[in-house]
């Protein structure tokens, strides 16, 4: 590991993620801030820093993961501490964003939750936010501070690359993932089919058709974000009837609650691949998920930001 030398550089972490931030402070040659996360006795989130950071560009690794209330606060507690304790630039490092699903009034009196976690962040006194795949791109725009979207189709596409499948054809949950696919298509040199289905109701998914030849085919399928694994399991299976030849799926961000993983193991899947922007409790480890990590394109996306470079090279 090379030494990083900028001593105004500082990363720093909460809990919900420890692991990936130490893969991200390796990568860039620094150490992690010294810092603490602890709780009061009724539950409150106490920081405490244990280093000066003032005059340093700050940036604090920190997924709004389950349990996304209490890795929210913990992320505005330490905002708040670093912004009292004069750090020149505060820059929230947030691999998967919670409360992103609500981006807009799908029905009457819905609340617009992915704008008030941006309001929350920058009042806190963020200055700016790097996230990467959005469940909807039009988040950047919640915020009025600088937004550097990073995406995880260059890391799955790699993968796929590697194994030299035959025959590939990458799939879309739903129409709304249409560009998602499209972009590891293009890396992978291969046509797209898209599933047409209807949800209902969250978390219950109803495949309908698919739009697109894959018989025969490789079947990779790209979400950005698996939760209880109905949706990507059904399109699996779906898939496999209208004779694809194997199936393969994944995505930036394993949610995986509820039975996601019963789900996955009893698929047509033959692999999940992931990112662990979401940390993978070892209980759900299993031969059928693959996870990759996405400490490099952060870890220079940090350094591309401190050093007032371009972060959109990245994806070139």
């Amino acid at each position: 590991m090379a030494n990083y030398r900028d001593p105004k550089l500082k990363v720093f972490t909460c809990s919900a993620n420890p692991q990936l931030a130490k893969e991200i402070a390796e990568h860039i040659g620094l150490p992690l801030g010294n810092a603490e996360t602890k709780r009061f006795s009724d539950g409150e989130c106490q920081i405490k820093l244990n280093e000066s950071v003032r005059g340093s560009d700050v940036f604090v690794i920190q997924p709004t993961s389950a349990p996304v209330n209490e890795h929210l606060m913990e992320l505005l507690v330490m905002v708040d501490a670093l912004k009292r304790a004069s750090a020149k630039s505060i820059n929230v490092v947030i691999p998967y964003y919670g409360y992103a699903r609500q981006d807009r009034k799908a029905r009457a009196r819905d609340p617009i939750t992915a704008k008030l976690v941006a309001n929350l962040i920058e009042t806190a006194g963020a200055h700016r936010v790097i996230t990467m795949d959005l469940h909807a791109t039009q988040i950047q725009g919640f915020f009025d501070i600088p937004v550097d979207h990073l995406l995880g189709v260059p890391i799955l596409a790699k993968y796929f690359l590697d194994k030299q499948l035959p025959d590939i054809c990458v799939v879309s949950p739903d129409h709304g993932g249409v560009t998602r696919a499209r972009k590891l298509a293009e890396r992978l040199g291969a046509p797209i089919a898209i599933i047409d289905k209807r949800r209902p109701e969250p978390n219950v998914a109803e495949v309908m058709n698919i739009v697109g030849n894959i018989e025969g085919k490789t079947a990779i399928i790209i979400d950005d974000i698996i939760d209880t694994a109905g949706t990507i399991t059904l399109a699996a299976n779906a898939l496999v009837e209208a004779g694809a030849k194997d199936v393969y799926a994944c995505c930036t961000h394993p949610v995986l609650s509820g039975p996601a993983i019963e789900r996955i193991e009893n698929s047509k899947i033959r692999e999940l691949v992931i990112t662990n922007s979401i940390p993978l409790p070892e209980e759900k480890h299993t031969d059928k998920i693959k996870i990759l990590s996405v400490a490099p394109i952060i870890g220079e996306a940090i350094i591309r930001v401190h050093e007032e470079l371009s972060v959109s090279k990245l994806f070139d």
